[in-house]
């Protein structure tokens, strides 16, 4: 969502966005959706692969001359497209996110109360998930053959960063321990940490948030072209993914191939136990974060606030967008919730693009399954900077279709990790896409109930019986 839309008056916020969504609606191709293609081209990989490596071996000289010279070329095609384009999708997204904001001088309650809400409870989301992820352990769930396999494949250049890391840490190990927070986080030069083929993504993020904040202590005739700008930037980035994502169905149906040809059946159990850790990890939080907030902070039941905005529910599984959902979470929290329109206008507009806690748990448990089936043990530091990483993402992806896959990749490089290997989780993004939609707007609607509650109004005063 651009900052013209978070400025719009507070009447005209759901005549805009049903505009916007009947213009994709209407611009929207003739015939299969771009999810059932991929979901196909997923299942002829698999089917493939599988066939192959049953039939004439994943060792067969013809099939890895096959995958050598056409499946996996294609196949590293759609990932350089999209990791070409995940450094100024980030920063713009991102800068953009924290611009429109406004001055955060003239925040005051509202305005803090909110960010101290969603920074917390989105720190606690990936939490949830990388606990899970640790629990549970999806990567695992293979056999320790294909195990190795994968390693060698996947996991390679995570060596190289293992025995550099040590390096960058003996010279460091005089430091204290703020001094290696500052050297990890600040840049020293930000162009130094986006060159080469694997940018440092903490560097970009928090130089990212640091002009995003600039911007918004400027007046306004100072900052407004580099805002445009910025946003100019931002909704190319988003126009190529739109381009490169038309070609995910024939790329995903040649990586998955290949990684089926390899490694045979194995990897689909390990698929298998990563939907249900996702689905695990936000259902935790949507029926266990989000109660205890409704019931201790916003002192609601739980159950009459989940029956009250089912029509919310319904609506964000559907369209498995926050932007398309904002008309109908500002109607049914005013009249069927009782929060006030001016707090509706601010928490629920920002929280559709900055408050996105099931996007930061599907990324951090994401990271962790596919460095786990790469047979990368991320240390304790590393997914400290996952979680950072993907509270700060949760702001850099809201609203872009597929924008998290590029920045998954972009973490993954950084790791070590192949990036080939975002294409096993392809072709179930869709449905857990939907998924966590959910869970990202039903968290803008406690963070408006607390608000409300925490300015002293009282909630549940309804004026309209909800229509569903």
């Amino acid at each position: 969502m651009n900052e013209e839309n978070r400025k719009l008056p507070e009447d005209n916020f759901e005549q805009e966005f049903r505009t916007d969504l009947d213009d994709e609606t209407r611009d929207q191709p003739k015939g299969l959706a771009l999810h059932t293609k991929i979901l196909i081209g997923l299942l002829v990989g698999v089917v493939g692969g599988i066939a192959a490596n049953m039939t004439i071996g994943g060792d067969n000289p013809n099939l890895v001359w096959f995958i050598k010279n056409f499946t996996e070329p294609i196949g590293q095609l759609f990932l350089n497209l999209l990791l070409m384009i995940v450094v100024p999708l980030v920063f713009s997204s991102l800068v953009v996110g924290v611009a429109g904001i406004g001055d955060i001088r003239k925040l005051g309650r509202i305005g803090l109360k909110s960010f101290a809400y969603c920074l917390i409870i989105s720190a606690i989301s990936v939490v949830i998930g990388l606990g899970l992820a640790n629990t549970i352990r999806p990567g695992d769930r293979i056999n320790p053959e294909t195990a190795e396999q994968m390693k060698t494949q996947f996991g390679g250049d995570a060596t190289k960063r293992v025995e550099d890391q040590k390096k960058t840490e003996a010279v460091a190990a005089q430091d204290s321990a703020l001094m290696s927070v500052v050297k990890t986080i600040v840049p020293k030069n930000v162009f130094n940490a986006i060159a080469g083929e694997n940018p440092n993504m903490l560097h970009l993020m928090f130089f990212a948030l640091i002009v995003g904040v600039a911007i918004t202590l400027l007046p306004e005739p100072v900052s407004a072209p580099f805002v445009r700008g910025m946003d100019a930037l931002f909704q190319i980035t988003t126009k190529i993914i739109d381009i490169v994502m038309k070609f995910a169905p024939y790329a995903v149906a040649c990586l998955i191939f290949t990684n089926m040809a390899r490694f045979g059946i194995d990897l689909l159990g390990a698929l298998g136990w990563f939907v249900a850790t996702v689905l695990i990890g936000l259902s935790i939080h949507m029926f266990g974060v989000y109660s205890l907030s409704i019931w201790f902070l916003s002192k609601i039941n739980p159950i009459e606030f989940f029956r009250r905005i089912r029509t919310v529910i319904v609506t964000a599984f559907s369209t498995s967008s926050s932007n398309a959902t904002l008309p109908t979470a500002l109607r049914v929290s005013e009249e069927n919730l009782g929060v006030p329109k001016h707090i509706n206008s601010f928490v629920l507009t920002v929280g559709a693009t900055a408050n996105q806690n099931g996007t930061a748990l599907y990324e951090g448990i994401t990271v962790l399954f596919l460095a786990q089936l790469a047979g990368v043990d991320l240390s304790f530091g590393q997914q400290l900077m996952v979680v950072y990483l993907a509270i700060l993402g949760g702001i850099g992806t809201a609203g872009v279709p597929s924008g998290s896959i590029p920045f998954i990749i972009g973490i993954l490089a950084m790791i070590g990790v192949n990036p080939a290997l975002i294409a096993i989780i392809l072709g179930v993004d869709r449905l857990l896409d939907m998924c966590r939609t959910t869970l990202n707007v039903v968290g803008d609607l406690t963070a408006a109930t607390f608000v409300a509650r925490s300015e002293g109004y009282e909630l549940l005063q309804t004026r309209k019986p909800e229509i569903v």
